[in-house]
């Protein structure tokens, strides 16, 4: 049996946004995504209020296979103690080697590093597999927003999730 190697995470740089731009079209789908899927031209994938400082990159074998985006929920300062994953994808072909878990797990290091207390984020109720990796990282559901989006035809709701640090 070959063990696959872990996912090596790193602070993302300004040479990762033709890799993350790519990673982030090539993962679209409406599973996850509110946005239309991407047509070029396409936009930046750093932009002013997202850039390398607020993005975890995973890598196996030297590639680039996923990213983690984490960000403030508001702009107040009663809010600052709460940091939000604002984005989270993972390469087709890396699925099941641990990329969304290790992703994670280096996001609560890099909240708890910079301070916050809790760590939340939002997933569309039909994304099954992504609510579960959630879960069984200490994410519990705190909220729900029936049918906020209309994707593809159908209603779905919104989960806001959330866990102490």
């Amino acid at each position: 049996m070959t063990l696959m190697p872990a996912p090596y995470i790193r602070q993302a740089t300004l040479e990762d946004e033709e890799p993350l731009g790519r990673l982030d079209r090539d993962t679209w789908s409406p599973l996850h995504a509110v946005q239309p899927r991407p047509e070029p031209p396409y936009r930046p994938f750093f932009r002013e209020r997202s850039g390398p400082s607020d993005h975890l990159v995973a890598e196996l074998d030297g590639a680039v296979v996923g990213y983690l985006r984490l960000a403030f929920p508001t702009p107040l300062e009663c809010n600052s103690h709460v940091l939000q994953i604002q984005g989270l994808a993972v390469a087709d072909a890396a699925r099941g080697a641990g990329v969304g878990r290790a992703l994670l797990r280096a996001a609560q290091e890099e909240s708890r590093r910079r301070g916050a207390r809790r760590l939340t984020l939002r997933v569309l109720g039909h994304n099954t597999p992504a609510r579960g990796l959630y879960e069984a990282e200490g994410f519990v559901v705190e909220g729900i927003l029936p049918g906020e989006f209309l994707i593809e035809g159908e209603y779905v709701d919104d989960i806001l999730m959330g866990r102490s640090l």
